[in-house]
């Protein structure tokens, strides 16, 4: 069996926390493609969508995040590995992944 035919398809939403962070956002965004893509998955598709403000506010210091939208294929182990991967980093503030 290939490996593309045991590949499953999914969308990973990041919420970003850029108030400590100096660099452009495009360099963050690659950061977190290359991360991914160490993981031994394939990004097809980056969508940035911009600053949003949360409807409901957990921390008053920060009451609005910048969503991005990942289109990654990879093996059915990828969400819980995603998960542990950002689980320290600061600018990560939330990570949704869905299967597609």
């Amino acid at each position: 069996m290939s490996q593309t035919a045991t590949n499953k398809r999914y969308r990973a939403t990041f919420i970003l926390d850029t108030r400590n962070y100096s660099e452009s956002i495009e360099t963050l965004i690659d950061s977190i493609k290359e991360n991914i893509n160490g993981l031994g998955a394939n990004v097809t598709n980056v969508k940035n969508n911009g600053t949003k403000e949360f409807i409901r506010v957990t921390d008053r210091r920060m009451p609005s995040g910048i969503y991005l939208e990942i289109d990654i294929e990879a093996g059915s182990d990828l969400p819980a590995q995603i998960q542990e991967r950002f689980r320290l980093d600061k600018t990560v503030n939330r990570i949704l992944v869905q299967s597609a």
